[in-house]
């Protein structure tokens, strides 16, 4: 269904996986050709791939489908300027704003429009900031929403608020250098790595000095015979307990390390004893408990397992721990969650939790368990669905709506019957007619390709690939389709007619007798 793919397409934009969120939004167009959002979307996550000459062309159809939207227009300024076409985007604002004038997003995009028109006017000074190609445009705001650490930040007002002060004049980032979530946004901007503490390092300095104030009046208190007056006792004090708490941190550390050594001997019961009385000695390093949840995982006890995933991702936020560990424990807590899977719907909170660790950090090997999780969902349901008797009657009121000529709605009960029998080749060839109809020559090639994958000897499904390719003006390809049909029936007719218009097509254009208008056919 069209609703499903595209929410499918929202939650991987949602992750920052744009390249998934194209294929799914692409699915979604198959289905529902004329469906202006979804051209949106996917022209949005090709801008974010700063893919723009694509992201153009969908803004376009956006806008073609639905002229009287306002986020059309949005998407063709976003194009534009991401192509540096400064005054087309500068239109496409305007026009946006006669339609909705209050819209805050064109607004902006218009003002990010005209003042890269007026930088690239300008000559280029040499005492301009080296920083401020990078605070410019909405590139910035597209790169900081593409990082899921400052993606997250930017639900911060604080945050934002110094971005924007930012962007607006660069020299004021030297009055936010502090801020280790604007130097974190710096690399982001200029692609490179910038080694930054903790805050909470950051509010706490290892060793704190007496400003010369506290200083002289401590020495006001002295008795005066002594010249040279003993040092304050209370630095002295600090300094036993940081001692003394590094050593109770060293001592966790001794226990992670033999908890990590018995759980490579698979001696689980002693790996969760060293974990537990890690996390007893110091409760600020969430590594204990996603270390415990994965010997539980090990272990089947998989409610264990979620219980610590959960208090991980509670505690490192509290402590503002690395985002990676935050990520780790959620999808440690997504990997359990499959294991006791049942059914179909059991998967949902699994997927929503490789969803939310993407968000914090994008692994590889977390994308790939979100993978396989939506493919085990699919899997099950299929299986749950699984019903030919439905499937016929689906099949049948799509013949009913294809009779009509209303394609679309034939190719939601074409697309319904595949999901109560997806073995049935009859319902991939009666799609693959209506993708045909609908102008959709790809979906229509695969669907006939999936036909003829199921059942070789079913002459329809070369009948239906051959028509294609006879439409995407692939003649040779599909006089060798319509041939191997007739392997199966030497006298199908529709075979035959279509070796016939294929051959009259080849021979045409080995004469030269095409027409200026056949001849530019081929050429596109």
């Amino acid at each position: 269904m069209a609703d499903e793919a595209k929410a499918k397409g929202n939650a991987a934009f949602s992750a920052g996986d744009y390249a998934t969120a194209i294929r799914h939004f692409s699915d979604a167009i198959a289905l529902s050709p004329t469906n202006h959002v979804l051209y949106s979307n996917r022209s949005a996550a090709y801008a974010s791939l700063q893919n723009y000459s694509d992201a153009l062309t969908d803004a376009k159809k956006t806008v073609e489908l639905k002229p009287d939207w306002s986020k059309g227009y949005s998407r063709l300024g976003a194009a534009h300027l991401g192509l540096s076409q400064y005054d087309d985007a500068i239109s496409d604002y305007k026009n946006g704003l006669e339609i909705d004038p209050n819209n805050e997003p064109l607004k902006s995009g218009l003002a990010d429009a005209q003042k890269a028109l007026a930088a690239a006017s300008r000559p280029r000074s040499s005492a301009a900031s080296p920083f401020g190609d990078a605070f410019s445009g909405p590139e910035m705001w597209t790169r900081l929403t593409a990082d899921p650490v400052t993606r997250a930040y930017l639900q911060q007002p604080d945050f934002l608020k110094m971005m924007q002060d930012i962007q607006k004049d660069p020299n004021n980032l030297n009055l936010h250098l502090k801020d280790q979530r604007v130097m974190h946004a710096i690399g982001v901007l200029l692609n490179v790595k910038i080694q930054t503490s903790p805050p909470t390092d950051a509010d706490m300095p290892d060793s704190p000095s007496p400003s010369p104030s506290e200083r002289k009046r401590a020495a006001e208190a002295e008795p005066s015979k002594q010249p040279e007056p003993e040092p304050e006792p209370e630095p002295m004090d600090l300094s036993e307990e940081k001692r003394s708490a590094k050593q109770v941190k060293a001592e966790a550390l001794k226990e992670k390390e033999a908890g990590n050594a018995a759980y490579k001997k698979k001696d689980f019961d002693t790996a969760i004893q060293h974990y537990t009385k890690a996390l007893e000695l110091d409760d600020e390093d969430i590594s204990y408990l996603t270390n415990r949840a994965a010997v539980y995982l090990e272990m089947g006890k998989y409610e264990e397992c979620i219980k610590d995933c959960e208090k991980a991702v509670e505690r490192g936020r509290e402590l503002r721990s690395d985002y990676k560990m935050i990520a780790r424990a959620l999808t440690r807590k997504g990997s359990a969650l499959v294991k006791m899977a049942k059914c179909s719907k059991d998967y949902d909170p699994a997927i929503e939790a490789f969803q939310k660790a993407l968000t914090e950090h994008r692994n590889p090997d977390t994308l790939k368990k979100l993978n396989e999780a939506e493919k085990a969902k699919k899997d099950l349901e299929q299986q749950e669905d699984f019903d030919p008797q439905v499937a016929d009657e689906e099949r049948e009121k799509g013949n009913e709506f294809f009779k009509q000529q209303k394609y679309p709605e034939a190719v939601r009960h074409y697309t319904e019957s595949l999901r109560r029998n997806p073995k049935d080749p009859r319902a991939y060839s009666n799609r693959a007619a209506c993708y045909t109809k609908l102008g959709a020559m790809p979906e229509g090639l695969k669907d006939a390709e999936k036909c003829i994958e199921l059942d070789p000897t079913f002459v329809k499904g070369y009948t239906r690939k051959g028509a294609v390719q006879y439409f995407m003006r692939e003649y040779d390809k599909a006089l060798e389709t319509y041939r191997e049909g007739l392997k199966y029936d030497a006298n199908n007719q529709e075979l035959l007619d279509g070796i016939k218009t294929c051959i009259q097509q080849i021979n045409k254009a080995s004469r030269g007798d095409l027409s200026p208008e056949e001849l530019k056919e081929r050429q596109v």
